[in-house]
C-alpha cells in the first residue's frame, strides 16, 4: 500500500504506484484534466511520474507558481519542434526558460530572419491542435550520444559528451521530436496555448566568438490569452519609452562606438544629472554623510587586500604605469576605507559615514551593454558607514526611511525588499555570514517590513538588502542597495579604539539609493516617458512671444525667473505661435508660456501644460511659487 499526503494534510492510499494524474483522477475529473506536472517530496517531476514509495504530494495546475516556467520550457520544445518541421536539417542546442519567456539557438544553413516567425508560429499552433502527448525516457550518456547523432543532431551530441558518463539522461517526445531535458514538460502539446514568437538574434555556439554562430529565436509563453495580451502591450508601451529613442529626441545624451558602454552627456541630460545629483547631496547632508572624493585609479595590491582580485578581476579595468600595475576602481568602498584609516577613532566617534558620488568602471561584455542602463563608466551614489555591530539595526532602519522617501520623490510608490545571501565564491566563515544575514532581517523585522529571500546573489564581502521598484507599465528595476560586510575592514586595516581601550573593526555598510546615475536616470526617463515632472525636467518651462512687441517683456521675466533658479528658456522666433506651442509639447517641456499684448500690458503669463491643459494667466511672482511649490526637496 503506497500512502500519499496532500498539502491540506489529507491522505490517500493506492494498491499499487499511482502516477502524479493517478492521485489528481482519485479526487476528481476536473483536476485531473488540470493537472500540468506534480511535486514529490519537494521535486518537481512530470504528471505521468509513478510514485513508488510513501510520499507527499502537490498537484501543480496553472494556479501554482511552478506552472509558468514548466509551460514556457514546454513551449521552448514547441518551438522546436515547429522549426525541424518547416526547416529539415535544422540542427536543435539549447532552449532555457528566461525571464517573460524562453529562447532555442539553432543551426541552419541559413540565418532565420523575422519573416519566418509567422509560419513557424502558424506551425506551433498546428501541433498543440494535434494534441502530441509528451512522454519522459531515460538513456545512458553514450546511449544518448550515440541516438543524437544518428539523426544528425551534432550540437546536441556534443553538449551530452561533456556530462559524465555515469549519469543516465531524460529524453522528452512529442510526436516525431526528441531532445534531451531535465523536465519536467506538460502532459501533452494541447496545454500549450498563449504564446508568441517575439524576435531573432544570432548567438555563438557555447558563447565563444570563435564558433559557429547560431540563430536563436525567443518567445513568450502564458497561462492565458489575457496575460498575453497585457504583455505584449507592455511590450509595445516600453518600445515608445525606450530610454534610447527618446534620448535622442530630447537631445539628452548619446553613445557611439569608440567609448563603448560610456556615455556623452548633452547640456539638458547633464541638467537632469545635475538636478539628481544635488538633490541626493541633499540626502546626504540631511542623514550625516560627509562628502568624500577618492581616487579613480589605486595600486593593484589594494584590491589584492580588499578581495576584489580573487573575487572580481574579470570586470576590471587594468593600466601600467612606471613598473606598476593599476585598477580603474569598480567600487568605491576600499577609498573610503582609506578615508577612515587616516587618524585614530573612538567608539565614541562612531556612526562615520561617507558618501561620494563615485565614478566607476567595470569591464562588461560588450553584448551586455544596453544604453545608458547597463554600462562601463557609471557613477554612483555610494556611501559608506563604520560602525559598531549593535548600531547596524538603527543604521539599515534610517537608510530604509530615507530610501522609500527618495523613491517617493522621483514617482514610484511599488517597492519590493529582497535581501541576497551568500554567493558560493565569497570572503570569511559561515558563522560571519550568518550573522552579517540575521543583522539584516532583524532591522528590516524591525521596520516592519515583508521580504524576499534570494540565495547565493549577494556580494562576495557581505549580503544586501535590494529595493525593487516597479514602474509605471509594471515593469521592475534593482535599484538601492544596503549591503553589511564584517570583513574588507579588516582585511585593509580598519581600526578604532572600543569603550575597553581595545583595537576592533568597525562594521562596514555600504549602501546607495539610487544606484548607478546612469542607469537610473534611464530608468526615470522610461518611467516618465519623457514628461518628467517640473522640479526635475532640464526645461522647467519656455516663454513664448506672439508678436515681436513682446519680445522684451519675455526677455525681462525669462531673466526673473532665471535668477531664481528656475531652468527657462525663451523662444523670440518670427514663428506662429501655434507652431511653437506644438515644437515645445513635442519637446515635453512642462509648462508653455505665452505673452501677447494683453499679457505685457498686465505683467503676466498666459501659462499651459504640456498635456493642453489652460491654467489661466498669473503673475511671473505666481508663477516661480508654482513651480517652487513642485519642488521634491
Amino acid at each position: 500500500m503506497i500512502s500519499i499526503t496532500l498539502p491540506d494534510g489529507a491522505v490517500r492510499q493506492f494498491e499499487a504506484p499511482p502516477s502524479v494524474h493517478d492521485v489528481a483522477a482519485s479526487i476528481g475529473a476536473g483536476l485531473a484534466k488540470a493537472t500540468l506536472a506534480g511535486k514529490v517530496d519537494g521535486r518537481l517531476v512530470d504528471a505521468s511520474h509513478v510514485i513508488d514509495r510513501d510520499a507527499s504530494l502537490a498537484i501543480i495546475t496553472e494556479k501554482s507558481p511552478e506552472a509558468l516556467e514548466i509551460l514556457r520550457h514546454s513551449t521552448a520544445h514547441l518551438l522546436a519542434q515547429a522549426v525541424q518541421r518547416l526547416f529539415p536539417g535544422a540542427q536543435v542546442t539549447i532552449g532555457p526558460v528566461i525571464d517573460n519567456g524562453f529562447y532555442y539557438d539553432f543551426a541552419y544553413e541559413r540565418p532565420f530572419t523575422p519573416e519566418d516567425l509567422p509560419a513557424i508560429e502558424a506551425e506551433m499552433q498546428k501541433i498543440v491542435k494535434e494534441a502530441h502527448p509528451v512522454s519522459r525516457s531515460v538513456k545512458s550518456r553514450d546511449d544518448a550520444v550515440a541516438f543524437f547523432r544518428g539523426i544528425g543532431e551534432a550540437y546536441k551530441a556534443e553538449i551530452i559528451e561533456s556530462i559524465p558518463a555515469s549519469e543516465d539522461l531524460s529524453l522528452y517526445s512529442q510526436g516525431e521530436f526528441t531532445d534531451l531535458c531535465r523536465g519536467p514538460h506538460v502532459p501533452g502539446t494541447d496545454k500549450l496555448r498563449a504564446f508568441k514568437l517575439m524576435k531573432v538574434a544570432g548567438a555563438y555556439w557555447r558563447g565563444d566568438h570563435n564558433n559557429q554562430m547560431l540563430s536563436r529565436i525567443y518567445g513568450t509563453a502564458w497561462l492565458n490569452d489575457k496575460d498575453l495580451k497585457a504583455y505584449l502591450t507592455q511590450i509595445e508601451e516600453a518600445e515608445k519609452r525606450d530610454h534610447r529613442k527618446i534620448g535622442k529626441a530630447l537631445d539628452l545624451f548619446h553613445l557611439q562606438e569608440e567609448g563603448p558602454g560610456l556615455v556623452f552627456w548633452h547640456p539638458k541630460g547633464w541638467s537632469i544629472w545635475q538636478t539628481v545629483e544635488q538633490y541626493m547631496r541633499k540626502v546626504y547632508r540631511d542623514t550625516g554623510y560627509g562628502e568624500v572624493r577618492c581616487p579613480q585609479i589605486l595600486d593593484v595590491t589594494l584590491w589584492q587586500k580588499s578581495g576584489h582580485w580573487d573575487n572580481y578581476k574579470d570586470n576590471m579595468f587594468f593600466t601600467e604605469s612606471e613598473k606598476r600595475t593599476y585598477a580603474l576602481k569598480p567600487m568605491n568602498c576600499p577609498g573610503h576605507v582609506q578615508v577612515f584609516n587616516q587618524g585614530l577613532h573612538s567608539y565614541r566617534d562612531l556612526p562615520i559615514r561617507y558618501g561620494e558620488f563615485g565614478a566607476c568602471h567595470r569591464n562588461e561584455p560588450s553584448g551586455a551593454l544596453h544604453g545608458i542602463l547597463r554600462v562601463r563608466g557609471f557613477t554612483q551614489d555610494d556611501g559608506h558607514v563604520f560602525c559598531t555591530e549593535a548600531q547596524i539595526e538603527p543604521e539599515v532602519r534610517a537608510f530604509h526611511e530615507q530610501a522609500l522617501k527618495v523613491y517617493s520623490d522621483f514617482g514610484f510608490s511599488d517597492i519590493q525588499i529582497k535581501i541576497a545571501l551568500r554567493p558560493e565564491s565569497r570572503l570569511g566563515d559561515d558563522a560571519t555570514w550568518d550573522k552579517a544575514e540575521d543583522a539584516l532581517r532583524n532591522a528590516l523585522r524591525a521596520s516592519g517590513v515583508e521580504w524576499q529571500e534570494l540565495p547565493g546573489e549577494g556580494a562576495f564581502y557581505g549580503p544586501k538588502i535590494e529595493y525593487h521598484l516597479k514602474d509605471a507599465i509594471g515593469r521592475t528595476w534593482q535599484l538601492g542597495t544596503m549591503q553589511v560586510d564584517f570583513m574588507m575592514p579588516g582585511r585593509l586595516g580598519a581600526e578604532y579604539i572600543d569603550e575597553h581601550s581595545q583595537r576592533r573593526h568597525p562594521v562596514m555598510l555600504h549602501r546607495a539609493i539610487v544606484g548607478s546615475m546612469e542607469r537610473f536616470i534611464g530608468i526615470l526617463i522610461e518611467h516618465h516617458a519623457g514628461h518628467f515632472p517640473a522640479w526635475l525636467a532640464p526645461v522647467q518651462a519656455v516663454l513664448m512671444n506672439i508678436t515681436d512687441a513682446q519680445a522684451d517683456w519675455v526677455e525681462e521675466a525669462r531673466k526673473t525667473l532665471a535668477n531664481q533658479g528656475f531652468r527657462v528658456v525663451s523662444d523670440l522666433r518670427n514663428e506662429k505661435i501655434g507652431y511653437k506651442i506644438r515644437e515645445h509639447t513635442l519637446q515635453r517641456v512642462p509648462y508653455l508660456l505665452v505673452v501677447g499684448d494683453r499679457e505685457k500690458e498686465n505683467g503676466q503669463l498666459s501659462v499651459r501644460t504640456r498635456g493642453g491643459e489652460d491654467l489661466g494667466t498669473m503673475s511671473v511672482a505666481d508663477f516661480a511659487a508654482r513651480l517652487r511649490q513642485e519642488q521634491a526637496a
